[in-house]
């Protein structure tokens, strides 16, 4: 098989890489999770979010030690190849990862667009087209560029975070009296809302199936892109931990339930102050997610590409910018074309069905090589366990969403 002429450029760091993580994890999603979490599981939502992370950490784990077992662009579909060997099983992993992907820009961008409406009068098929194109400009300009960007979109999505709770601080200055709140009792009805709320705080962790489609630009990557991975997780749940708190301490739970903008309701409750500074922060999140899934996308592409799976030419990588232009070009051209369409809510439905198979898929691949190769060279491995839970956890919500799916 011909090489392309000109390779990837690893030049993104460990810090860099836990920015893209944040950048990809932090959605605007959280900024309305909160109140929906809060209105199934009650005070014991920070419980949820704990419960979620710990689920989530599981795919997290194998993503990290699979990183560093193949350190290479298309991350899930390389993997599932390396599990089950067929190439076509690969290439439909790696198909259902790009088309997860660009449905799901397409659908940041729509909901970018209804942001900007609040700030700007604005056509909305040349928002999307202006704002689509952008993100493509962005995209391939150069790896570098693009998370540099991103990740300072991701600094101020973690502002809006650190001010809402900042505002908050009298609140959780009565958590020494109040914690007891926070702890459930052994209620099976109790127990039941903390399931659901973990249900719906579980989507809040993922993206670490973004960052390991950047391997081939990450220095040092058997060590920093595994290390950003285990760092994205760690400081979310943190974040989201105190966030979760901060929030039952500030609003009665049903105020805090029947919000649509749980973080601006507080912001406002706080400071007595408009909360347009919450809200254009969610916008900013948005659009944050929307970039990091188009160069995800393009990656996969590539990745696909150079393994001979798609056509050579998604391979090319321009020598100037040292990124794949066409599968970029690809990429940004089905975005536009779904973002135009505006009917992305089966779409995207179907998109976390798309991404929790892709889960499963892999963390079943990862049992199956570490019982070839249990203890690779230069790797940092976890328990044998680790991917089943993480099988089992994904295949869980699997079965759960195609069930309520089929409920009349």
């Amino acid at each position: 098989m011909m090489q392309p002429a000109t390779t990837l450029k690893r030049t993104l760091s460990l810090p860099m890489m836990i920015l893209y993580g944040l950048g990809t994890t932090i959605g605007a999603g959280i900024y309305a999770l909160v109140g929906e979490i809060a209105g199934v599981a009650g005070s014991y939502a920070p419980v949820s979010f704990l419960i979620a992370s710990l689920m989530a950490g599981f795919t997290a784990l194998s993503f990290a030690e699979l990183s560093a077992r193949y350190p290479y662009a298309a991350g899930a579909a390389l993997y599932v190849s390396k599990g089950f060997a067929p190439v076509r099983v690969s290439t439909m992993v790696g198909l259902l990862v790009i088309a997860g992907g660009l449905v799901s820009a397409a659908a940041m961008i729509n909901g970018f667009v209804g942001y900007l409406h609040q700030f700007v009068a604005v056509e909305r098929l040349a928002a999307i087209v202006m704002i689509t194109l952008a993100l493509g400009g962005i995209a391939a300009w150069g790896i570098a560029e693009s998370v540099a960007i991103a990740g300072l979109i991701t600094i101020v999505e973690i502002g809006g975070l650190l001010l809402t709770i900042a505002v908050s601080r009298s609140g959780l200055a009565s958590l020494p009296d109040r914690w007891l709140e926070l702890v459930p009792s052994l209620d099976i009805s109790s127990w039941a809302g903390i399931g659901a709320g973990a249900m719906l705080a579980f989507y809040a962790f993922i993206g670490f199936e973004d960052m390991v489609d950047v391997a081939e630009e990450v220095k040092e990557v058997e060590r920093n892109l595994p290390a950003a991975i285990l760092w994205t997780l760690g400081i979310t749940t943190l974040l989201y931990l105190v966030l979760m708190i901060a929030a039952i301490m500030a609003l009665p739970l049903a105020d805090l339930a029947g919000s649509e903008a749980p973080l601006a309701r507080i912001y406002q409750y706080y400071t007595g102050k408009d909360a347009t500074i919450i809200s254009a922060i969610g916008m900013f999140a948005v659009i944050n997610g929307a970039l990091i899934q188009m160069i995800m996308a393009a990656r996969v592409l590539y990745g696909l590409s150079s393994r001979g799976q798609l056509p050579a030419l998604l391979a090319m990588v321009d020598p100037r910018t040292h990124t794949p232009l066409f599968a970029t070009a690809l990429a940004t051209t089905i975005v536009l074309a779904l973002a135009l369409t505006g009917r992305l809510a089966s779409l995207a439905e179907m998109t976390s069905l798309i991404m929790l198979t892709v889960f499963a898929l892999v963390n079943l691949a990862l049992w199956r090589i570490k019982r070839k190769d249990p203890h690779p060279p230069m790797v940092r491995v976890f328990p044998f366990w680790i991917p089943l839970a993480g099988f089992l956890v994904s295949s869980a919500f699997v079965l759960a969403k195609v069930m309520s799916w089929m409920a009349p």
